[in-house]
């Protein structure tokens, strides 16, 4: 695959040593001031990120870029931690998180970065689900995950879990507060927390102010709209006032795909 053009970044980034390969692909350097919490989607022309109707319809959305995988495995490398909804659990039955899976022939650059970096072999991967529905014979499962949930959601899922993975409680609560996930992996010792959420939990993260970037691919397709819920947008049941206001930190390009990262502010 040829690299991504850079068309424009801004001024004193911070940049992490990437394996050579990574860096040709990228078209730089990257990195982030710690911690931080950064969130990667990829959209449509008009905004749509998911189609419920569709299992992993990020994959329809992506329209076989390769440059989006190569994108998401590097974050993914670049992680503590990769945190999930549990809708996304569930439209991604196959799914691993993991950096050499969404895109294989960086297996070996993305194993170098994170022994360059001083990380164990794989990010950790977190799962949100506030009242414990998950399926516990998800794959993902049986390599081991942490699950973030409610007291309830606990009890609900007590025993039922496979032995890699474990279940982390935050409370009474079902509907998780922000800022008890993000200080919870934080406690567990993750700097840098990559959000592949959905949109409606992306949507809480944002609107309790906790998230420091996004990472947006703009695929060229259009996706229109089909009625009530069959459509997914970037940010869903999250009423942002005041409004969130992105600065512009980088633009790449491949192909017909564009590249955005945004660092986010009130």
């Amino acid at each position: 695959m040829n690299g991504l053009e850079t068309l424009y970044e801004a001024g004193g980034l911070v940049g992490f040593e990437l394996p050579p390969e990574l860096e040709r692909l990228y078209g730089g350097m990257l990195g982030f001031d710690e911690p931080c919490l950064f969130a990667n989607f990829v959209s449509t022309l008009d905004g749509v990120v998911a189609i419920p109707s569709i299992p992993e319809s990020n994959s329809l959305i992506a329209a076989g870029s390769k440059a989006d995988h190569l994108v998401m495995g590097l974050l993914r490398a670049l992680a503590d931690v990769v945190l999930v909804g549990s809708g996304v659990l569930r439209a991604s039955p196959h799914g691993t998180w993991l950096p050499e899976k969404v895109y294989p022939p960086a297996a070996d650059a993305f194993a170098e970065l994170r022994r360059m970096r001083g990380r164990p072999e794989r990010p950790e991967v977190a799962v949100v689900s506030g009242r414990g529905s998950i399926d516990p014979s998800h794959p993902l499962l049986a390599a081991g995950a942490v699950v973030l949930t409610s007291d309830r959601g606990a009890e609900r899922l007590e025993g039922e879990l496979p032995g890699a993975s474990s279940v982390l409680a935050l409370g009474d609560d079902v509907e998780l507060a922000p800022s008890r996930i993000v200080g919870a992996l934080h406690d567990r010792g993750h700097r840098l927390v990559l959000c592949e959420a959905g949109p409606h939990t992306f949507g809480s993260l944002l609107r309790a102010g906790v998230v420091d970037e996004l990472f947006l691919t703009v695929s060229p397709l259009l996706a229109g709209d089909a009625g009530p819920d069959s459509r997914l947008r970037l940010v869903e049941a999250a009423d942002l006032d005041p409004l969130v206001r992105g600065r512009l930190l980088s633009a790449r390009r491949h192909e017909d795909h564009l590249f955005l990262r945004y660092g986010l502010g009130r």
